[in-house]
């Protein structure tokens, strides 16, 4: 027993300190690389107040430093999230952009973005973020009612497709009738990309993530708990009604935010908690939940690299370079759990 928990604990300690080096590479490289490249040195003195290029100071400190930061704050709260769906539905390839969360969240973004840009010059970072929530929670409220009538995983997956695939459809109705700016802007942002971020969108983001994630941080016990299951939970004198419906509002508040401000980005969700729990070789949330938000912080930089580097001066969506690193992770679980 002692040798597996320092077996445990030695696994949890090189797992984060492997994700924290991958991490401030990951950085290094964001701010390094893009259209324009800086050089190490001139990095150095722009971080450290020193005199530099002013070209260079004010692509990495009005441009590509927000952007790294929306990349952290955004990719654990995805992280997150999946973590707390998948924990919700014992499900592992439970997830806001499977589930049509994500899809919902965006559907009530683009209605917000339509009426609001409509009339006047700019949305209100509180206003998507609320429109996003509703969304969320409207698109959570259905994945509930179908959870209770079917019983199969894959079922409850199919119908969370279905349910993203209405939004969507009814997100591109709308655009089609809105305005040619507003549709330039939709179009922007429903790929997925942390583009355009600036440090008033990462203060508020940080209001909305940080909060939530400590949130479910100190909520461990109760997670790992509700993961041996309801009754188990109940004994241990979990309130087991007023836990699901913090689960629901968390996942669905950290899924918002990160539509509101980067889109939907697809397959974060569900692949990062699934590597995490496989290197951990342990699901409680204690030992989880940190390694979790890192792991989607570096999961995003690394996304967001590809997508500002692979083709310059094209810039690929996030969301597209996350599917590609994602889908697999998936069709793995799919075929190691074999979900029925």
């Amino acid at each position: 027993m002692i040798n597996d928990k320092s077996t445990r604990y030695l696994r949890y300690v090189i797992t984060l300190a492997v994700l924290i080096i991958v991490f401030v590479i990951l950085i290094l490289l964001n701010i390094k690389s893009g259209s324009v490249n800086v050089s190490v040195s001139d990095i150095l003195k722009i971080l450290f107040g020193e005199t530099g290029n002013t070209t260079d100071y004010s692509i990495i400190w009005k441009v590509r430093l927000p952007r790294i930061a929306a990349c952290i704050i955004l990719g654990g709260a995805l992280a997150l999230s999946g973590f707390l769906l998948q924990t919700f539905f014992n499900n592992p390839i439970a997830g806001p952009y499977v589930l049509g969360i994500s899809s919902g969240s965006k559907m009530m973004v683009a209605v917000a973005m339509i009426l609001i840009l409509s009339k006047y010059r700019a949305v209100s970072s509180g206003i998507l973020i609320g429109a996003a929530f509703a969304g969320a929670m409207l698109s959570m409220g259905f994945v509930l009612i179908i959870s209770k009538r079917v019983q199969k995983a894959s079922m409850l997956i199919v119908c969370g497709v279905m349910i993203g695939y209405i939004c969507s459809a009814i997100t591109d109705i709308m655009i089609t009738f809105a305005d040619d700016a507003n549709i330039v802007n939709l179009h922007n942002w429903s790929m997925g990309s942390f583009s355009g971020t600036s440090w008033t969108d990462v203060r508020i983001m940080a209001a909305v993530v940080i909060p939530s994630s400590t949130a479910v941080f100190l909520m461990s016990k109760s997670i790992g708990a509700y993961q041996l299951g309801e009754s188990y939970a109940q004994n241990m004198g979990v309130n087991v009604k007023l836990f699901r419906i913090a689960i629901v509002l968390l996942s669905s508040f950290l899924c918002a935010c990160v539509t509101a401000f980067a889109g939907p980005i697809s397959f974060v969700g569900i692949a990062v908690p699934h590597l995490v729990k496989s290197f951990l070789k342990t699901s409680r949330p204690l030992m989880v939940t940190p390694v979790c938000f890192l792991g989607g912080s570096v999961f995003c930089l690394g996304c967001d690299l590809i997508a500002r580097t692979l083709f310059v001066p094209v810039e690929l969506s996030v969301s597209s370079v996350s599917s590609v690193f994602g889908v697999p992770v998936v069709i793995y679980i799919m075929m190691k759990k074999r979900v029925q």
